[in-house]
Parts: C-alpha cells; structure tokens; sequence
C-alpha cells in the first residue's frame, strides 16, 4: 500500500511539474506574442510586472524585464505562502513562477500582429486557459492567489475588492502609458482571461443537486465515498406515474466533481433521476480541499 502511495504521489508531483511547466510557456506566449506588441497590461502581479517594465524603460538608467519583476514582486509572497499555508503548496508556486519568470526571458517576441484588439482578446485566452488548468491542477500561479488564499484562510472573506483595486489601478496605468483607448483595451484583455479562466477552472462553479430515488441509503453512501459533500434527505415522496415510494436527495457540488457524481449514480442507482442546476450563490459552509 506504501508503493501504491508513493507512486501516486510521485505522479502527482510529475503532473503538477508538467502543467507549471505548460502555464509558463501560455504565459509567456500571451505576454510576449500578444500583450507587449499590443501595449496590453495582464492582470494581477503579472500586469504589475509589464508596469514596471515599461517604467523602467522610460525613466530609469537599466530596464527591468518582466520575467525579472514578475519573480521580484512574488517573493514576499512566498514567504507568506510558506508560513501562512503550505511548504508544498509554496514549493510548486515557486517553481512556477520561477519557470514563468525564465521562459518570459527566454521565448523571444515575435510580432504577430500589433492590432490592440487582437491581442487583448488572444493574449486574454491564452493566459486565461493556462492560469484556469494551473488552478485545476492544485498550482497556484503566485502573485494575488495567495494573499486570496491567506486571507480566505484567515477571514472566510475573498479578496474579490482587492482584485478589482489592483487591476484598475493596472487599467489605469496602460491609459497614463498608452492613452486611455489602451486602457480599455486592457480591460477587455482582463474580461476575456475571466471567462475563458472560469471555463476551463470549474472547481469553484457551484451547482445544486436534486436526486430521486428508491435506494436512497445505497445512493448516499455512494456519493459520499465518491465526493466531500453533505446530503440532505427528503423522506415521503411519491412518484406520480405509479404512486411509488420515493425518497429525495439534495446536494450542492463543484462543477469539477460532475464526473464523480455521475460515477456515484452509476454505481449505486443507474434508474436514480437527478436534475442539476447552477448555484449563483452560497450562504454557509462548503467544503474545499485546501492546497
């Protein structure tokens, strides 16, 4: 069992490597293919980072790269990863950003259009795809994901002001630097990185299941050694076509859980009917796995 274990971790350990190492190459692909032919500014420490490299150049004797700021600007960052959450979750954010950091250097621009439309939208999607199957894989790209972490931890709260602060802020900035069409350019970039983000990061997509069914017990126990989740049961149903005993079943799962839950029914009551609905929001405790 020891084996088996430890192989699965090291397969884990590969996994996460692979993927850090996949992030850094979209990364670098949105900001040196789309964002900095375009003047677009990324979000978050990334967005950070393009500032400083563009002050840099303008008012400063050496320039500072983005690779460079982006890897200058997460180490306090780290340091309260390590101490406020995990060494194992600052251990893989490090190596993230530090191949992130390193393949912005070395993957040279290529211009492949200066069309500030364009690349807001492409540079948006690629980072958006890279960050949402970083975070699918338990990785954290570094910058805003851990102080969100720290004080989500801490609080119960999202940082979900202290984004927006910072990015417009950054939106700001590219209208100083570019002129205010840029700025605008900027935040579409922002919105399309969201929501290509949120379609491929389906972990934190809430949604409401209602399950009906004559193996109520076999169905539950089921579920539960499939997925982290409470249930609560309706007892006294009946069904209207032939007047049977039922019993109703309701949940709330992450998106990213769809394929266990649909496992759990498969196993338990292939004849059980469930209607899954999303969840706008939750008031209350819903379990997440920590990093």
């Amino acid at each position: 069992m020891d084996d088996v274990s430890k192989m699965l971790r090291r397969h884990t350990y590969i996994t996460k490597i692979s993927t850090s190492m996949i992030y850094a190459i979209l990364v670098s692909i949105a900001v040196n293919f789309f964002w900095t032919p375009g003047h677009i500014y990324s979000s978050g420490i990334t967005g950070f980072a393009q500032l400083l490299t563009t002050i840099s150049e303008r008012f400063l004797p050496m320039t500072i790269s983005t690779g460079a700021g982006l890897f200058l600007l997460n180490l306090p960052l780290f340091v309260l990863a390590w101490y406020a959450i995990s060494k194992e979750f600052t251990v893989f954010t490090v190596i993230t950003v530090v191949l992130s950091s390193v393949m912005l250097q070395v993957l040279n621009p290529l211009q492949l259009t200066h069309d500030p439309i364009i690349c807001a939208i492409f540079g948006g999607a690629v980072n958006g795809f890279g960050t949402g199957l970083a975070l699918k894989n338990g990785i954290s790209t570094g910058g805003l994901d851990i102080l969100g972490i720290v004080i989500r931890e801490r609080t119960g709260r999202s940082i979900g002001t202290i984004n927006i602060a910072f990015n417009t802020l950054i939106i700001i900035a590219a209208a100083f630097a570019y002129g205010w069409p840029y700025a605008f350019y900027s935040a579409l970039s922002l919105l399309v990185n969201a929501k290509v983000m949120d379609m491929t990061f389906t972990k934190q997509q809430r949604m409401q299941v209602m399950i009906i069914t004559t193996r109520p017990n076999t169905v539950i126990d089921s579920v539960q050694n499939h997925l982290r989740r409470g249930i609560t049961i309706v007892h006294n149903a009946e069904g209207a076509y032939q007047h049977d005993a039922k019993t109703i079943l309701f949940t709330v799962i992450s998106r990213y859980e769809m394929n266990e839950l649909e496992e759990a029914l498969l196993e338990s009551d292939p004849n059980a009917f469930a209607s899954i609905s999303d969840t706008v929001k939750i008031l209350g405790r819903f379990y997440e796995p920590k990093p």
